[in-house]
């Protein structure tokens, strides 16, 4: 690897959107980035099972600040379920657990997907990370141990039938994060009366990122050893795009560093991006309607 001198990386800020392969976890993704950016402060946005693929937003240097904000967007999948059978996990990794004969029409299954829509209450999976008493539900459930984990209110906006081949179905799955697609399809199974498990899941979109800013894993490694891993950087901004921002000279720029509040005739509630003019983020603003002002909650540009 071209070793350029290393205090340049301290400063360097910003978004890789990986499309992680399957196989790996989501933090020996973000190891493999660390590595090859030699920058310490990086992690992901949004766990993928090692089993699914797509999009991984991985946050590096001050931008990782910005990772409860990126993580809590949502989520698009494409996943592929099987009917006819369950599994203790959910998914193809466990044991099948039952099995029944598939008498489902295209429409019943599209008419039960209509129930999944809007808020829900979701049932975690038994083998999953959430944690009961301090430890992972997941060390419980291999132990042999009951597992009761409370409902979660998730958000799915929308459930497309995009290939019905029975008994494999793909669908597009648009959902809040924190929703968990295993838990969709066992659910579906459950209320279709003949079991399912989810067998395939490639993520297709993570907040404003999609497949189309992904960079493939062995690309980005390769980029890497070349040093020109620059090219896939995408601008801290960028991360939260969707939301309103307002843009500061260097004078409020100096202001905001030190704390504090930029006054605006017209303002706007919650959270802003405050952006320099040479689009760079300088930090995550509130406005107060009280003082028309904007206050500091998360400064970025020093």
């Amino acid at each position: 690897m071209n070793k350029e001198n290393p205090k340049v990386n301290n400063t360097i800020s910003g978004v890789l959107v990986v499309d992680k392969p399957i196989g790996m976890t989501s933090h020996q993704v973000v190891q493999v980035i660390r590595n090859g950016t030699r920058i310490k402060r990086a992690g992901h946005t949004g766990t993928l099972d090692p089993r699914a693929s797509g999009v991984l937003v991985v946050l590096v240097g001050p931008a990782v600040r910005l990772s409860q904000y990126v993580s809590a967007e949502n989520k698009r999948y494409q996943a592929t379920i099987k009917l006819g059978e369950k599994t203790d996990t959910y998914d193809g990794e466990g044991e099948i657990t039952g099995s029944s004969d598939i008498e489902v029409t295209y429409e019943q299954f599209e008419e039960a997907l209509k129930g999944f829509v809007g808020e829900i209450k979701q049932v975690p999976p038994p083998y999953s990370a959430v944690k009961v008493k301090g430890k992972h539900a997941y060390d419980l459930a291999r132990k042999g141990e009951d597992v009761n984990l409370e409902p979660r209110l998730i958000n799915v906006y929308s459930l497309d039938i995009l290939e019905w081949n029975p008994p494999e179905v793909v669908i597009d799955v648009h959902c809040s994060s924190g929703t968990y697609v295993r838990s969709l399809a066992y659910d579906m199974g459950e209320l279709l009366g003949c079991g399912a498990y989810l067998t395939g899941l490639r993520r297709t979109k993570s907040g404003r990122f999609s497949l189309r800013d992904a960079t493939a894993l062995s690309k980005l490694s390769d980029a890497f050893e070349t040093n020109s891993w620059y090219q896939y950087l995408i601008p801290a901004a960028e991360a939260l795009s969707e939301w309103p921002s307002i843009t500061l000279d260097n004078e409020e720029i100096e202001l905001v560093k030190h704390g504090h509040r930029i006054p605006r005739e017209e303002g706007q509630s919650g959270l802003v991006r405050a952006i320099s003019e040479q689009a760079e983020l300088v930090a995550l603003m509130e406005y107060d309607e009280e003082t028309n002002e904007f206050f500091p909650k998360k400064v970025f540009f020093t």
